[in-house]
């Protein structure tokens, strides 16, 4: 007789046994009462077929599914240190969220940071630092063809979807940008009356469904898109062509979640799936982004519009830049976003093995406008992970005007990194559509932290500024900022990362050597590589 069968057998003797002497006496009755359940349990582990463990050891076998699923939790609050969290550190969690409440965000008895290992970064400041005094700094965002150019923080809202996010989330997010002054990226799911209930500035994302500017196809719609970016709201369009989270990716919103709200705000019909492509309909080359970046600019008025992308192939962005120089169009903008961008859902290998880095795409974006001599047209924005001053510091110094953030924005409204924003299960309410936990958010207390952490992030920024002599962040430059590349050897970013000369990409001896196949390589007429 096998283990199994004496298992069997010895659970069901013991089950009857109980049972009848249940009849004679009631405390045998709560002994089976309370035994019955796990012997059944343990036979129902054993004849399962879809968990081995469970087969093997009946019952005790689930603790192990138990305890799995309440790792992360024991990672976070009992394992992890200070600095080795991941995607985001306890260090910087807990600067945002006292920046957010306004508590002490001062840190005593030196800093908990490695200043000897390979990585460490630090601000060179001066001997004769000056005091901050414009903590409310203005970015001119509009070329030459702009109409209505608009005066940005150099702190904004990075792209965050309603139906990614909460309408209580939306809405905090909103009030606080109202609050100080900023500006609320709406990601491609469009503009939602959430997004303009308490009136702050908003970032029109358009991506490639183009949710709230679409015919019934599709397809682009001019009328529509025209009626939605007159709003006084909307200060600025972006166009998506790749967020970093998953470049290169489009994406499905099933039927079943296609509410009326949302067929509404996206002008999406009932009962279908919703494609986001992975690519543009509108535009097939460089030329044409550059001639749908005019079309959308005239639309709207003479409103700012530019591009969002994460880097890939760099021959392909220097494609756009021969099409700038051909068609003589330029963004207002383009907003470079880190292959280390994050997204409520993403494939895994997109996420961590797809996309260049925000750092070395900042330089790249920055150095090839140098190279065509646009620069001074184009503003540049840094979409990643900005939770301190010395984050966003880091971004201008690279050549970045201003920066995006999502991820701490989220935190500031509450956002504990539970990483379930794909389950419609967030235990704060921010990254869910369940009304049960939305409603937790109460809209004007979150939208103070909100504004909070921006004032307070901002600030920090130009006091940092003001350490390093500079009266503006227009004056960081890469030379400001130290790396411990291994041991003693410490260079400047300016030496890390050097920049291309103004104009040098536009005689071919002044070419550096590792851009000459790429620059050769790039047509303003097509993405594909000669």
């Amino acid at each position: 007789m096998t283990m199994r069968q004496k298992f069997v057998i010895t659970s069901v003797l013991a089950i009857i046994a109980i049972a009848l002497l249940s009849l004679l006496s009631v405390r045998w009755l709560w002994l089976f009462a309370i035994i019955a359940p796990i012997l059944a349990l343990g036979l129902y582990d054993m004849f399962q077929t879809k968990h081995a463990i469970r087969r093997l050891y009946p019952v005790l076998g689930r603790f192990r599914y138990m305890l799995e699923s309440v790792r992360p939790e024991i990672q976070q609050y009992f394992v992890e240190s200070d600095t080795n969290g991941m995607p985001i550190s306890r260090e910087f969690r807990s600067l945002v969220y006292q920046r957010a409440k306004g508590a002490r965000d001062t840190r005593p008895f030196g800093t908990i940071f490695d200043v000897d290992r390979a990585g460490y970064e630090w601000l060179n400041h001066s001997l004769q630092p000056i005091e901050a005094h414009d903590f409310d700094p203005r970015i001119k965002f509009g070329g030459p063809d702009c109409l209505k150019p608009y005066m940005a923080s150099p702190l904004n809202i990075s792209a965050m979807s309603y139906g990614s996010l909460s309408k209580n989330a939306i809405r905090a997010l909103n009030r606080g940008a109202k609050i100080g002054g900023f500006a609320h990226n709406t990601g491609e799911g469009s503009i939602s009356p959430y997004h303009l209930e308490f009136g702050g500035d908003i970032i029109w994302q358009i991506g490639t469904g183009y949710f709230g500017c679409r015919d019934h196809d599709g397809r682009f719609d001019d009328a529509l898109f025209q009626k939605n970016a007159s709003q006084e709201v909307v200060k600025m369009i972006e166009i998506k062509l790749s967020q970093g989270a998953k470049p290169g990716h489009g994406g499905i919103l099933p039927a079943a979640k296609v509410t009326e709200e949302i067929a509404q705000i996206r002008n999406v019909p009932l009962g279908k799936d919703v494609i986001s492509p992975a690519s543009h309909s509108a535009f097939d080359s460089p030329k044409g982004l550059l001639l749908f970046v005019k079309k959308l600019r005239d639309l709207s008025g003479g409103k700012p519009v530019g591009f969002k992308l994460c880097i890939g192939r760099k021959d392909e962005f220097l494609s756009i830049c021969k099409a700038m120089l051909d068609t003589g169009i330029t963004p207002d903008f383009i907003t470079v976003d880190g292959g280390e961008g994050g997204t409520g859902a993403a494939p895994t290998e997109m996420t961590n093995s797809v996309g260049t880095p925000l750092r070395d795409s900042l330089i790249f974006v920055h150095g090839a406008l140098r190279g065509i001599d646009v620069r001074e047209r184009v503003k540049i924005i840094a979409s990643g992970k900005m939770f301190s001053a010395f984050h966003m510091l880091r971004s201008l110094a690279l050549g970045a005007d201003s920066v995006n953030c999502a991820r701490g924005f989220m935190l500031s409204l509450g956002c504990i990194q539970a990483r379930s924003c794909n389950t419609d299960h967030c235990p704060t309410g921010i990254a869910t559509q369940n009304p049960s936990r939305n409603k937790a958010i109460v809209v004007m207390d979150k939208a103070q932290r909100v504004a909070n952490f921006h004032h307070e992030s901002v600030k920090n920024l130009m006091e940092l500024a003001a350490a390093a002599g500079l009266d503006s962040i227009e004056k960081l430059e890469a030379k400001h900022i130290n790396r411990r590349v291994q041991g003693t050897d410490v260079q400047t970013y300016s030496q890390l990362y050097p920049v291309l000369e103004p104009a040098s990409l536009l005689d071919e001896s002044k070419i550096p050597e590792q851009w000459v196949n790429d620059w050769r390589s790039a047509k303003s007429d097509t993405w594909a590589a000669s």
